[in-house]
């Protein structure tokens, strides 16, 4: 898999290759699969794949209809239009437990200049609600060709979060992607930097600063956030003592308030969420955007130095 491709790029092609392989996966979108990826399906496999149009619900309700057909279906649309048919994920999907995957692209502020409107920030809070429901959020292409295989012979449905910028390549192309399971991308015992998605490559950059100033940082890679792997959350409480979450997504409901629910339960310690703080986007070049709302490695290195304190 090509490291500069974007995540929905990444599972574009995935698709495409899967259906090679399995004749039962069909892919349908709602009117977007040129941005969505999925249009390199439907151009090999005219006759399994469903553009439903501007119809949301019926998105869900059509892959709900094929997935009881016995077909593996993933939906695609972007994350802020496939909040439409939550009704239709809750009532159908999710409490039938039906082999649908969602496929949420242009994610958090990945869809900058489209402003607000666009910009999905509470997508992780409304399907990590939902029983039965996983979550998964991949940090690279790499990840995200492995999350979409694992996906496709996987039974049961999960949201997808997919970005439409490339990000950086965190990992190599003989990674071994585990569904459920935290990766840890550096070590450290001073604190954890628990991240997912577009920030963990903003973790790493942190972690390395920390570094040249004798703070060693661990950096854990979630991948899955529902179901979240709580032993390698607890394991790094217990041995870090200190915790800070980073997610491009609204600071309730996420990534951080999973972990927290663990800690304050089984082992609390002082911790800090970082992400978008109860407010909607605003349209702007992406790299902008991250800085505005605090979410680069500089505030996550500012955070982490006020949590530990000054130990000298």
């Amino acid at each position: 898999m090509d490291n500069l491709l974007s995540t929905r790029e990444a599972c574009g092609l995935t698709l495409l290759n899967m259906g090679h392989k399995e004749k039962d996966i069909v892919v349908l979108d709602a009117d977007l699969s040129g941005s969505t990826q999925t249009k390199k399906f439907a151009d090999k496999f005219p006759n399994r794949f469903f553009n439903v149009g501007c119809a949301e619900q019926n998105l869900i309700g059509t892959a709900a209809g094929l997935a009881i057909g016995g077909k593996t279906a993933f939906a695609g649309t972007f994350a802020m239009f496939l909040m439409r048919g939550w009704e239709q994920i809750r009532n159908t999907v999710a409490h039938d437990n039906l082999n649908v995957k969602l496929l949420g692209s242009h994610s958090g502020f990945t869809d900058s200049k489209d402003g607000g409107s666009h910009q999905c920030l509470e997508d992780i809070a409304l399907m990590r609600c939902l029983p039965n429901m996983s979550i998964l959020n991949p940090v690279d292409a790499i990840e995200a060709e492995k999350i979409i295989i694992n996906e496709v012979y996987r039974k049961g449905p999960s949201y997808i979060r997919m970005n439409r910028l490339s990000t950086p390549a965190v990992n190599t192309d003989d990674y071994n992607f585990e569904f459920g399971k935290i990766v840890e991308i550096r070590e450290g015992d001073d604190l954890t930097i628990i991240a997912t998605g577009t920030m963990v490559s903003e973790a790493v950059k942190a972690s390395q600063t920390l570094k040249k100033e004798n703070i060693n940082a661990r950096v854990l890679n979630v991948h899955t956030i529902k179901p979240i792997d709580k032993n390698s959350i607890l394991k790094s409480a217990k041995e870090t003592g200190h915790i800070i979450t980073v997610e491009e997504h609204n600071i309730y409901g996420g990534l951080g308030s999973a972990v927290a629910e663990i800690i304050v339960e089984k082992y609390p310690v002082p911790m800090k969420i970082m992400g978008v703080n109860d407010r909607f986007g605003e349209s702007g070049d992406y790299d902008y955007l991250v800085n505005k709302f605090g979410l680069n490695d500089g505030e996550i290195v500012k955070n982490a130095k006020k949590l530990i304190g000054d130990r000298k």
